[in-house]
């Protein structure tokens, strides 16, 4: 005759379960993060993007962007450039209340723009610890590691093959 699992073997075994349990140590709680701030009271990141690679510094204030030395508005001319840019704020709730020094090198306006916002979100992280959870869940934080596939031998472009002619 076998023995179901909700009588005597069973039991047992699930007592054995709890006093092992008991022994266990308790699971420390994570302490808050803190600020990260500069000696100027900027918190620093760097955000990447394809080939390009910005430098962030933020700071309170009032929404002032400047790129390489240059105006935002300048730098970044088309309006899809400057949403890219105004996102990590949006998701937070934090619109014109930081100014953004950056420098970017690298890739092309699109790939800087990608890079310059994903080091304002790792600088707002930085700044304010509690807005992680909604940046992390918008994407923002994630460094999108797509990059150009290179040429092959051979072929006209990465995958592309030269037309085939039967004569």
């Amino acid at each position: 005759m076998m023995q179901s699992p909700t009588t005597g073997a069973g039991l047992a075994g699930l007592s054995v379960l709890q006093k092992a349990e008991k022994n266990l140590p308790v699971a420390e709680t994570k302490a808050p993060a803190e600020q990260k701030l500069d000696a100027q009271g900027r918190a620093y990141a760097t955000g990447k993007r394809k080939n390009a690679v910005a430098r962030v510094w933020i700071k309170p204030g009032s929404g002032k962007l400047t790129v390489n030395g240059r105006p935002g508005e300048v730098y970044f001319a088309r309006p899809v450039l400057r949403m890219i840019l105004n996102q990590p704020f949006e998701v937070a709730g934090r619109v014109e209340q930081y100014d953004i020094v950056c420098t970017v090198n690298g890739g092309g306006l699109s790939g800087q723009a990608g890079a310059v916002r994903h080091g304002i979100s790792q600088a707002l992280t930085h700044y304010e610890p509690p807005l992680r959870p909604p940046l992390k869940a918008a994407g923002f934080l994630t460094r999108d590691s797509r990059v150009v596939e290179r040429k092959k031998y051979g072929r006209a472009k990465a995958r592309r093959s030269f037309q085939f002619s039967k004569r």
